[in-house]
């Protein structure tokens, strides 16, 4: 008989402190209660220092109620601990998950002394006090057993049923309703008479982003993106054939057509070399340098919830120095107050015809130094040398469609009907202030020097552009954000080639509101309006309107 009663003594107090200690991790997750978590108690009980006697509690007198109880628990059995400043703060309330937790150090100590042989310290009153203990909180023992049972079915059910241990998928899906409007497209012509109608027509387009992000270390990550659209591009025929507005000005951020088609339209890998002091990124198709660094525009760079121009984002000389295809960027310091960022893209790098390649295409060369003293101020100064040939993907395209057809292809096409090579130094300052959390002020400024890179032909041009903006968080409701852009897309100030010189004669500006509304954590709805004035810097042409409402899903 009383082997067996020691039996029981010996498994009761193991059962019990397993059942609490996992008990309490299960409750970690239930965000309904308003409860004490093992975390919350484990990083109390790092704060306080284990004690050997009672005397070493300053607030602790021989004259308290509970001093005896104390004085056993800490001499005896070494499961009392105080806190770092020599107290106990025994008037301190608690909660019975709290004293459960306690229980358990304690019988975790007794079930040290048996295991040690040292049972003579346990006395025949302190096994009834343990007894009489875990009857009364019987209750919520098998609460919490309860809910641990049903926690282990879920957390089983998820792992059979999940994507992959090593792979997320986070997706946008984008719905938009957008028209320009005003009285003409734009030219380049000097008359006012012979342009012709602007299409005005509204339309809904959508495009669709599915982004698998695979991770093999924790600290890297291989991103794999699937795109479908079909949102018109509103400018002068571009790569979707369709003359709208006569300009690449009127731009959405969001454009882009391929019937809608699911393809992969972006495939890189990314790592950190000597632990995160330096950041890598490799892209193997659809490298976009604005995706792989800093450009001082948080408010408004995505094109999903970010400026619903095409200008507004960022500065230019991310898309003058981005012509897609492979790419490496690497950024020494990526999360110190000064970072340094080198890359090489090649957009044409799968080609091995001549004139193309990794190395003998069209490619561009980038430096950047952020300086970041704090968060209230971010500035850089980047610049990049790109060449541009008629290659087998891209034409010359000095800004990626922003700003006037001339600072796109300043020297035009040759007698063969091709775009003429041409090279260029390309600089741009950047600035962001932040002079509360709800207030942002950014904006650029760039310059570039193009060549003209074909036999010995010569010529040069020099484009400047610049741009302000603001945003206002929270303005009317917790979580929206008005923002105001403005500012002169790519312009040629200064071209000499072929004996002739030209330039963009007059001065566009862009002018862009929007306000983003934030329906919920996954729903973003942003009502805005661009407004070009001059468009292809032209005096002679009519302001075009653009108005859209760009609703943003994200899951």
């Amino acid at each position: 008989m009383k082997n067996s009663f020691w039996n029981v003594l010996k498994v009761s107090p193991a059962i019990l402190a397993a059942s609490l200690l996992a008990a309490n991790s299960a409750l970690a997750g239930e965000a309904n209660e308003q409860i004490t978590t093992v975390a919350q108690l484990t990083q109390q009980n790092d704060s306080m220092g284990q004690v050997t006697s009672v005397s070493q509690f300053s607030d602790v007198q021989p004259t308290d109620w509970a001093f005896q109880a104390l004085q056993s628990l800490v001499e005896r059995y070494g499961c009392i601990a105080g806190y770092p400043n020599g107290t106990y703060r025994g008037n301190r309330a608690l909660t019975r998950y709290e004293f459960a937790a306690g229980l358990n150090a304690c019988l975790d100590r007794v079930n040290e002394l048996i295991a040690t042989a040292t049972a003579d310290l346990v006395t025949k009153e302190d096994l009834a006090t343990l007894q009489r203990l875990q009857e009364e909180f019987s209750a919520e023992l098998a609460t919490l057993r309860g809910r641990v049972d049903a926690l282990e079915a879920r957390t089983s059910e998820l792992e059979a049923n999940q994507f992959s241990t090593t792979t997320k998928l986070v997706g946008e899906a984008i719905f938009t309703v957008a028209a320009p409007f005003g009285d003409d497209r734009a030219d380049t012509t000097t008359s006012r008479t012979d342009n012709a109608d602007l299409d005005s027509n509204v339309i809904f387009a959508n495009r669709v982003r599915l982004n698998l992000y695979t991770s093999f270390t924790g600290s890297d990550r291989l991103q794999t993106r699937l795109q479908a659209r079909n949102i018109t591009q509103f400018d002068g025929a571009g790569s979707d054939g369709i003359n709208v507005t006569g300009t690449n000005m009127t731009r959405l951020g969001h454009d882009g057509n391929n019937g809608n088609n699911v393809e992969v339209d972006k495939l890189n890998y990314e790592f950190n070399l000597v632990s995160d002091a330096v950041r890598v990124k490799v892209d193997a198709f659809g490298a976009e340098l604005w995706n792989n660094i800093n450009v001082f525009n948080p408010d408004f760079r995505s094109s999903g919830t970010g400026a619903i121009s095409r200008y507004g984002r960022f500065s230019p000389i991310y898309r003058a120095s981005s012509p897609g295809g492979a790419g490496l960027t690497v950024t020494v310091n990526p999360k110190g107050p000064i970072s340094l960022t080198g890359a090489y893209l090649a957009p044409n790098a799968s080609d091995p015809s001549q004139g193309n390649g990794l190395f003998n295409g069209s490619n561009a060369y980038f430096g950047q130094i952020d300086f970041k003293p704090s968060k209230q101020i971010n500035v850089g100064f980047a610049y990049s040398h790109t060449y541009q040939n008629d290659g087998a993907d891209i034409d010359v395209n000095l800004f990626g469609s922003q700003g006037s057809s001339l600072a796109n292809r300043p020297f035009g096409s040759n007698i063969a009907g091709q775009n003429v090579a041409t090279s260029a130094n390309n600089y741009s300052f950047m600035a962001n202030f932040r002079p509360t959390d709800k207030i942002g002020i950014g904006g650029w400024v760039g310059y570039t020097d193009a060549q003209v890179e074909q036999g010995t032909t010569s010529g040069s041009a020099d484009i400047w552009y610049w741009a302000a903006n603001l945003s206002v968080k929270d303005l009317g409701r917790e979580g929206n954000t008005l923002g105001i852009i403005f500012g002169q897309p790519p312009k040629v100030t200064d071209l000499n080639f072929g004996g002739r010189a030209n330039t963009d004669r007059d001065t566009s500006y862009h002018l862009e509101g929007l306000y983003k509304i934030k329906v919920s954590d996954n729903i973003l709805v942003t009502p805005g309006l661009l407004v070009i004035f001059n468009p292809e810097h032209n005096n002679n042409n009519d302001t075009i309107y653009v108005g859209t409402i760009r609703t943003t899903f994200s899951f």
